[in-house]
């Protein structure tokens, strides 16, 4: 067996997870919440939670596989690229100036504390057991206690203002959609669909993940840093995206709701990696590893 080939065979199954998750999952997930009417606040988060979907595969494969350590690399790896990716997007679209405000510069020490976690847990050689996933969740509850509580201190007027933009964004996408029992049920078929290629994809990654690691003795740092790079890239491009979008607008007001729209999906992507999608690693791992 060819270490190139099963390299590039790894690669790509990766980039298949994120390409069937940002292309294909999260926009039949919008629209099953719009046809639900469940609203642009419960919408969002489902999007915001699928976009998490190639970490949650990538680290319950690695998990299921006996490489914890391959999973904890791609999530400090992932944290990581993704605050490298937010500051590089600020610069590009020359939003500097907006991280002055308190709340944004709370979720990005929240952020930094994200990195230094699993840093630890890498240096420390603390013991992967259940115990974690405790602290885990209880830390989970802690950092969204502090985001929310920020946010409506020093961001409340943006926030009302992002809330207002996004119900009549969705009005004006979904005004002439027919919403209909059939409709609904044809897309929870392509999420089936959706399911299973996501399933059969990374169950081909796990197998090539055990090929890497144990046929060709690749540290597992090297692979969860090539985990943590490829699943990084659906946050770069929402980064961008939020910025730009609202720099259209020729007003600096607009600008810094990108930012805080950009410094939210960089929380919660950093905090769903390392204490939920984490957690559930270990416990698959304490399972079946």
């Amino acid at each position: 067996m060819n270490l190139l080939i099963e390299l590039v065979k790894f690669i790509i199954l990766s980039l298949g997870i994120v390409a069937l998750s940002k292309y294909l999952l999260v926009p039949v997930l919008r629209r099953i919440s719009q046809l639900l009417e469940l609203g642009p606040k419960a919408s969002g988060n489902i999007a915001g939670f699928a976009t998490s979907v190639p970490e949650l595969l990538t680290v319950i494969f690695s998990a299921a596989s006996g490489l914890i350590s391959t999973s904890i690399y791609n999530i400090l790896s992932s944290n990581v690229i993704n605050l490298i990716q937010y500051i590089f997007s600020i610069y590009l679209n020359k939003n500097q100036k907006h991280l002055n405000n308190k709340a944004i510069k709370i979720d990005l020490l929240l952020v930094i504390i994200t990195i230094l976690i699993p840093i630890f847990l890498v240096v420390s050689n603390i013991g992967i057991n259940t115990n974690l996933v405790i602290i885990f969740i209880i830390l989970l509850a802690v950092f969204y206690y502090i985001n929310y509580n920020s946010h409506r201190l020093y961001l409340e007027k943006e926030q009302q203002e992002i809330l207002q933009e996004e119900i009549e964004e969705e009005k004006e996408e979904y005004r002439f959609k027919k919403k209909n029992k059939k409709t609904v049920i044809l897309y929870w078929i392509y999420l089936i669909f959706i399911t299973v290629g996501l399933y059969v994809v990374g169950e081909l990654l796990s197998k090539s993940l055990t090929n890497l690691s144990n046929i060709f003795a690749l540290p597992e740092i090297v692979l969860g840093t090539l985990l943590g790079v490829i699943t990084s890239i659906p946050e770069l491009l929402t980064f961008i995206e939020a910025q730009r979008k609202e720099k259209k607008k020729n007003s600096e007001e607009a600008n810094k709701l990108g930012v805080i729209e950009a410094t939210n999906n960089l929380l919660t992507s950093n905090i769903l990696n390392l204490f939920a999608i984490q957690s559930i690693g270990i416990i698959i791992y304490t399972i079946f590893g």
